[in-house]
């Protein structure tokens, strides 16, 4: 399956683990990074480190229209995608 990964927590805490092949936006950025995020791969998963976060960029782009998913924690999506 199609798709892309983008984890929006810090940069730090992207690099103390994350998604292999994720793509690091911060939360802050994502409505700045609008363009470049609607023409990802869709469905877009969105993570975090516990799913608040990416609950917040997922609502943001369903309503912009962008076929997407709060994926939740990035570990959680780590073991959905590496089964």
């Amino acid at each position: 399956m199609e798709y892309t990964i983008v984890d929006v927590r810090t940069p730090e805490e992207f690099m103390g683990g994350n998604v292999s092949g994720s793509i690091n936006i911060p939360l802050n950025e994502v409505v700045d990074r609008k363009d470049e995020i609607m023409e990802l791969k869709t469905p877009v998963i969105f993570c975090c480190a516990s799913g608040g976060r990416s609950g917040q960029a997922t609502a943001y782009f369903k309503s912009q229209g962008l076929e997407c998913e709060n994926g939740g924690g990035w570990m959680e999506v780590n073991m959905r995608v590496n089964k």
